[in-house]
């Protein structure tokens, strides 16, 4: 994520939610599809992934959209999280937020593993740590690069992995925020290519078991 999805991603931690089931995402201005939520789960055609989400999760989707200054270059496809931002807990609040922008936005641009550059730099801005250097980290087959990084707040872990890759004139990013790795690798194996995620109803497990 570059700056402006990482100010988006880390205030929307702090404002207040709804719930997924409350609100159906709205159709992009960019024209770019958005994709849409089904029975707890995102899909999105134009880039043939899909996402289960848990059930109860506070979706924030919509106002991290409005807040992009141009949708044509770049978008929040999905941005859900574990409680209401603004809610106090013990542990990280678990967050899940999938982008896409334009390649165009970063000139000279020919792999993921360059895309790790702003990312990093912005991140370790925000107290993040990398804990290794960008990897290959294949999803469904897909050509994927994956980083990690952690943060510790008042005693209390917060990891995040993100993985990006270049589809269709984009890249694609997807971030995940847990209290542990363990959470994390949880949340990433609800990402599916090429064929539907399960449905929230048909699984009650959440990440974190």
């Amino acid at each position: 994520m570059n700056l402006r999805w990482s100010v988006l991603f880390f205030a929307a931690l702090m404002a207040p939610g709804i719930t997924a089931q409350q609100m159906p995402s709205q159709p992009s201005a960019s024209g770019l599809a958005p994709g849409e939520v089904t029975n707890g789960v995102y899909k999105n055609d134009f880039f043939g992934f899909s996402y289960r989400i848990r059930y109860g999760w506070v979706d924030r989707t919509d106002e991290m959209r409005e807040a992009s200054t141009d949708p044509s270059k770049a978008t929040v496809l999905l941005g859900i999280f574990e409680r209401p931002p603004q809610a106090a807990g013990d542990t990280a609040n678990s967050s899940v937020v999938i982008a896409a922008e334009s390649i165009s936005s970063y000139p000279g641009l020919k792999s993921a593993t360059q895309y790790f550059g702003p990312i990093r730099e912005v991140t370790e801005a925000k107290g993040m740590k990398a804990v290794n250097e960008p990897y290959e980290f294949p999803v469904d087959g897909k050509p994927i690069v994956r980083q990690d990084f952690i943060k510790q707040i008042r005693g209390v872990g917060m990891h995040q992995s993100t993985l990006a890759m270049l589809l269709r004139g984009y890249v694609l990013s997807f971030t995940f925020i847990g209290s542990s790795d363990e959470e994390v690798q949880g949340m990433i194996e609800w990402l599916r290519f090429g064929k539907p995620a399960k449905s929230a109803k048909n699984s009650s497990k959440s990440p974190k078991s």
